[in-house]
């Protein structure tokens, strides 16, 4: 991950997931439903976005992530 997003507390917006990950936004969403992809965070309104250090976690070992809660808060935006 690039040192310009390893801020502790940051969070990501969807494009730059995309960038990072090198997934696609429905890919990251059909993922996240299936509890393979991390959950995002609700910014307001219809936004999201991703802890940096979920995405870092799931980085790790992509094909053997799994969600460890079962909070829910995906919902889509529109960036």
């Amino acid at each position: 991950m690039s040192d310009s997003i390893r801020v502790t507390g940051a969070i990501l917006r969807r494009k730059q997931v995309e960038q990072v990950v090198g997934l696609s936004r429905s890919t990251i969403y059909q993922r996240i439903k299936d509890g393979t992809f991390p959950r995002p965070v609700s910014l307001g309104g219809r936004m999201v976005g991703w802890r940096a250090a979920d995405i870092e976690q799931f980085l790790i070992d992509p094909a053997g992530y799994h969600v460890a809660s079962s909070s829910s808060d995906g919902e889509h935006d529109d960036d």
